[in-house]
């Protein structure tokens, strides 16, 4: 029971990203997986709640993954720096197209609205908890880690909207550029750490 789901809200998932939120039907999902719309319901009684329940589950991945980054025995930077180049839209993260049809249709959906604002929320706390390690162990100085993270997670969220609806408007190694020099000014970087990632 729980590998169906996890598939139906995998397929359901591939699918938003294809067609996007308001395109995509129970059809649509129970079609690429080769089973019945019936099926699809059984788990899901409405589109909505199909729809917010793959959110969630990509939500879920991402801090997963995220969490396994900030976990690894490393200075907090580094830890950072991995997070943030996992996040960039220039990293291996994948589900960009998925966010921005998430946060389009969290405008009208609340039950939407309620899964992106967790994962924002959880998201920005991670890195505000790292940057407060880094900043007790000496490694930088930030006198506001929640500040940065806000900012941090803006500028990334804002350059993945950019570099996915307008493919080449920002060279990739510029958005890196960018990323880069927010780190150093947020975290009030020496001469040193600028220089090695």
């Amino acid at each position: 029971m729980a590998q169906r789901r996890g598939d139906l809200l995998r397929a359901a998932i591939e699918q938003i990203e294809a067609r996007g939120v308001a395109a995509v039907r129970i059809a649509d999902v129970a079609s690429a997986l080769g089973v019945s719309n019936a099926l699809v319901l059984y788990h899901f009684s409405t589109k909505e709640q199909l729809v917010a329940a793959a959110f969630r589950h990509a939500a879920e991945g991402d801090l997963a993954h995220l969490r396994k980054l900030l976990g690894r025995r490393s200075p907090a930077l580094r830890r950072l720096r991995s997070a943030v180049r996992w996040y960039a839209p220039t990293g291996q993260a994948k589900g960009w197209r998925l966010w921005i049809e998430g946060w389009a249709a969290a405008l009208r959906d609340p039950a939407l609205r309620e899964v992106a604002q967790d994962l924002d929320r959880q998201w920005k706390a991670a890195l505000a908890e790292v940057i407060a390690e880094g900043v007790a162990a000496g490694e930088f100085r930030c006198p506001d880690p929640a500040g940065t993270a806000l900012r941090l997670t803006a500028l990334l969220d804002g350059l993945a909207v950019q570099l996915t609806s307008y493919a080449g408007a920002v060279p990739r190694a510029r958005v890196q550029e960018w990323v880069e020099e927010a780190l150093v000014r947020e975290l009030d970087l020496a001469e040193e750490a600028r220089l090695t990632p």
